[in-house]
């Protein structure tokens, strides 16, 4: 028996593949599952063409067992099998696929579609085994052959007997050597069922496998016996492949539990099902919370993808845009491209297709939450709505369209969280701009002295607590026609002739604001009388585009580049402490000073802004105090 040469390859490609392809190990075990699912897919599509065939699919099945001793973990199947030229042929060519041959030979249609189209899964079997014995015997043969090989050498091919139809292919598995290279575990009945129910727990045939339980003794309450029980360990039928009517809600609660998507409860799920340019299911899941580490570097977003019920990718955040990463669930599809080790997506026109109907549907249901649940939906938004206004904002604002009908801030007037829609439908006749105003809390923002002359106008005001909001805004830039106004802004937009007669300046007041503002050079542009504070003595407002707000959250960013706002102080010349500053403007030089950095680090505090020098400005309220 003369060892044959793989044909194509050299050790060098067989090492890469071993070693490179794949990035877990316990993948080989979805690989052989998946050719024997194709070898009994081929008997399946030969009984359709040949009538001597009866594919009764209870005689259809998949075994794995375990012999600890020899340290062999055995793979068997009941399908079409291989002749000597097709072990030969399969096995002795590295990357050639007798499954994608029969793809091509063969239309196959009604969803029994073969999984396999590389033919490197097979081999992916010597990461884990020294050596790989497969034994076949295929359909309308009278002998049957075993292939054998220990690696990049070679391998041989001998007639042996067997009496089914089918294969049977044993991995003699590698010895640990440490903790990374733990092969052990490929013999554990524990690990391997694990790994089943990850990767291929919805192969439609039944993969089986005896299982050992400590069960009670009969009749002994304290004592237990060792049993083995041959058990089917997968579930076969995918949920997401039967037929929505026969579903119920708690059917899909159930599955969001056992798949460990999340320990709280769905607010919603979608199901599709699409046959059409693509074929592909999916079941989406909006969840009620975020995980603690949600809006960390360290959360791994993306959805489950399989491929025929294999599983191929935990996580695949192609399949949705990274502003709806929150949503749970799986795609399964026939149609996308994968790479040689099936656990990568290349990025074609099918996966566009296959996000882009995905993203209408998951914003059709929020839209339907909303409509339907405020109260779901103000729980899901207190959850995830920083992350729509980060869509809102990242990209160039290219999604703001698919995600401005989502946003929700808090009101002024109705004291709750509202959409920009129902802003819009409450605005007064005269009202030209969405006026908003910026802090930490919506408790800081009711104080803000610039909040003033728009509440007197009896304007409603966006409270934005959210470090994202205002930049957000800012790419949003209108909504309905209607422009944004920070409440801070330099010009409200809006006249008011009994403010404006109120708040002309004087001769004497011009003079006092320019030594000021000569005072506060370089820390604000500009002071002048303000035309918006009512009983507060001062406010900082900002010019241009950068707003304070913006320039306190880029300051915590590590590569700031310390950019500023343009800051104006507005001092309202109705209040007492204007009063008094004209008293000693002409007479004390010293506490113009005084009062001018007084007031502008009050300005500051109100802002949340830092003061720069805290003992100055100490020093500067005690000697006022004296």
């Amino acid at each position: 028996m003369a060892k044959q040469q793989f044909e194509a390859e050299s050790k060098r490609l067989l090492d890469m593949m071993i070693n490179s392809i794949y990035s877990k190990r316990e993948v080989f075990v979805r690989e052989l599952i998946s050719n024997a699912s194709d070898a009994i897919d081929k008997m399946y599509y030969r009984a359709l063409t040949d009538d001597s065939i009866t594919f009764n699919q209870s005689d259809y099945y998949i075994r794995l067992s375990v012999d600890k001793e020899k340290r062999q973990l055995t793979l068997t199947d009941t399908g079409i099998g291989m002749t000597k030229e097709e072990l030969e042929s399969n096995l002795g060519v590295i990357a050639k696929s007798g499954s994608l041959a029969f793809k091509k030979e063969n239309e196959l249609k009604d969803g029994h579609d073969i999984i396999g189209q590389f033919g490197v899964g097979f081999y992916a079997a010597f990461m884990v085994a020294d050596q790989v014995t497969v034994k076949s015997k295929a359909l309308g043969e009278e002998q049957a052959f075993q292939w054998f090989s220990e690696g990049a050498e070679g391998f041989t091919i001998e007639l042996v007997e067997k009496d089914d139809v089918g294969t049977e292919i044993t991995l003699t598995i590698k010895q640990s050597t440490d903790e990374d290279d733990d092969f052990d575990q490929f013999l554990d009945e524990n690990t391997l069922q694990t790994i089943v129910k990850k990767y291929s727990d919805f192969i439609r045939y039944p993969i089986k496998m005896e299982v050992t339980t400590e069960q009670p003794k009969e009749d002994e309450e304290d004592e237990f016996e060792t049993v083995v029980e041959d058990k089917t360990i997968n579930s076969m039928v995918p949920i997401w492949k039967k037929n929505k009517a026969e579903l119920t809600d708690e059917d899909y609660k159930n599955f969001y539990n056992e798949k460990h998507y999340g320990f709280d409860t769905p607010l919603q799920h979608v199901h599709v099902s699409v046959d059409g340019n693509i074929r592909y299911q999916a079941i989406l899941y909006i969840p009620e919370t975020a995980p603690y580490n949600y809006y960390s570097a360290d959360y791994e977003k993306g959805l489950e993808l399989y491929s025929n019920g294999v599983l191929i990718k935990n996580k695949a955040p192609e399949l949705l845009p990274d502003y709806f990463s929150f949503v749970k669930g799986l795609v399964d599809s026939e149609d996308l491209s994968l790479n040689i080790s099936r656990e990568m997506l290349q990025h074609d026109r099918q996966l566009k297709l296959i996000e882009k109907n995905l993203v209408k549907k998951v914003k059709q249901e929020l839209v339907k939450l909303f409509k339907g649940n405020r109260e779901s939906y103000q729980k899901f938004f207190e959850a995830f709505g920083r992350q729509l206004k980060y869509g809102v904002y990242s990209d160039f604002g290219q999604n703001k369209d698919t995600l401005k009908d989502l946003l929700l801030f808090y009101s002024s007037t109705e004291e709750k969280l509202v959409s920009l829609a129902e802003y819009i439908e409450r605005m007064k006749d005269d009202q030209a701009f969405i006026y908003y105003a910026t802090g930490e809390t919506n408790a800081r923002i009711e104080r803000l002295p610039q909040t003033e002359v728009v509440r007197d106008k009896g304007y409603e005001i966006l409270y934005f607590t959210d470090d994202i909001d205002e930049f957000a805004i800012k790419m949003l830039t209108e909504y309905d026609g209607k422009s944004f106004k920070s409440v801070s802004s330099g010009d409200l937009g809006f006249e008011d002739e009994e403010v404006d007669q109120a708040t002309e300046s004087t001769e004497d007041d011009k003079a006092i604001f320019d030594k000021m503002k000569e005072i506060l050079k370089g820390k604000v542009s500009d002071v002048r009388v303000s035309k918006r504070l009512k009983s507060h003595p001062v406010c900082l407002s900002n010019e241009g585009d950068i707003s304070i707000e913006m320039e306190k959250v880029l300051s915590m960013m590590p590569d700031n580049q310390g950019v500023q706002a343009e800051k104006v102080l507005e001092i309202n010349t109705h209040h007492d402490i204007f009063t008094a500053l004209k008293a000693v403007f002409a007479t004390d030089e010293a506490k113009v000073e005084t009062y001018t950095n007084i007031l502008y680090n009050q300005a500051l505090l109100i802002e949340g802004l830092p003061i720069e020098d805290p003992v100055s400005y100490t020093n500067d309220v005690w000697a006022v105090m004296k």
